[in-house]
């Protein structure tokens, strides 16, 4: 598969959703694609590692009263790829989510950031707090005290078992044994559009190449980097409100330590559901509903 094939993918989920995208030109670094609907608050969707901006369409579907602006981040889906330096991710995501809000003309819109993308927005926020009107984590974050990545990120990410991988061209039976290790083979089944841009991402050797660097940069075999990881003093200071929306069974982290963050973090809220890691998969309905109440209060 090509870019052509995920630019198919997304001609076809975005028609069916009455949605458009859009390339989005910054004053240094690669263009960025962003899909943009609906009126009200402004809230910016970060996909985290695997995916794209298409992963959070089920929610764009659903706002009511929002402004929702779906971002590709760099190399996945149709954004342009960029490159990071060794050491330099922390910075790279910060960066990227400014430019985001400075070329989309956004003061401080709620973020809402899944797994990797939860941790650009968090960094961003402890970097920027004025720049944030709230956090949304969607999915535990891998940076979060006591979060481990399941076995086959690990292995993914790591040099030589990770090369051999990456040289496989993998289907849909290989896409759904990885959302098994994520706790989401059953939910995934339910959206077949996004399983297919799965698929073709992963196929795709610019976006499949974004997300080998992004797993080696966060990822040893051992787990998350702990240059990376939040620290507590961290989440004490972290000054936006915020709210965790977190599975029951996700593997990245287990619940108890998404207690125990979500008391960190001042005034944190901590939403359960019965999910593995993607809890808008089973749960669409609901985490728009939580996603759109926490807007119109923030």
């Amino acid at each position: 598969m090509s870019t052509r094939d995920i630019a198919e993918v997304y001609r076809r989920m975005l028609a069916g959703a009455g949605m458009h995208g859009r390339m989005l030109s910054r004053p240094s670094g690669p263009d960025v694609h962003v899909v943009s609907s609906g009126d009200g608050p402004p809230v910016v969707h970060l996909h985290g590692s695997n995916t794209s901006a298409l992963s959070h369409l089920m929610l764009a579907e659903r706002a009511t009263g929002l402004r929702s602006h779906l971002v590709d981040r760099p190399g996945f889906g149709l954004s342009e790829p960029q490159a990071f330096g060794t050491g330099g991710f922390r910075e790279h995501g910060v960066g990227f989510v400014g430019a985001v809000l400075d070329v989309l003309d956004l003061e401080a819109p709620i973020l809402v950031g899944a797994s990797a993308g939860g941790s650009w927005a968090t960094w961003f926020a402890l970097d920027h707090p004025e720049r944030v009107g709230g956090l949304v984590l969607l999915g535990a974050m891998p940076t979060l005290p006591g979060a481990r990545p399941p076995l086959p990120l690990r292995v993914a990410a790591t040099r030589g078992p990770g090369d051999l991988m990456a040289t496989v061209k993998p289907g849909r039976r290989m896409l759904l044994r990885m959302m098994a290790s994520m706790g989401e083979d059953e939910t995934i089944v339910r959206h077949p559009d996004l399983l297919d841009s799965l698929v073709a991402g992963a196929r795709d050797p610019v976006a499949s190449g974004a997300n080998l660097a992004e797993l080696r940069a966060l990822i040893t075999v051992r787990g998350i980097r702990s240059t990376l990881r939040l620290t507590h003093d961290e989440l004490h200071r972290l000054s936006v409100p915020t709210v965790l929306i977190c599975g029951d069974r996700d593997p990245v982290l287990p619940l108890s330590h998404a207690r125990a963050a979500a008391t960190e973090i001042p005034g944190a809220r901590l939403e359960v559901l019965r999910a593995g890691h993607v809890p808008q998969l089973g749960h669409p309905d609901r985490v728009a509903a939580l996603v759109g109440e926490f807007a119109r209060a923030a």
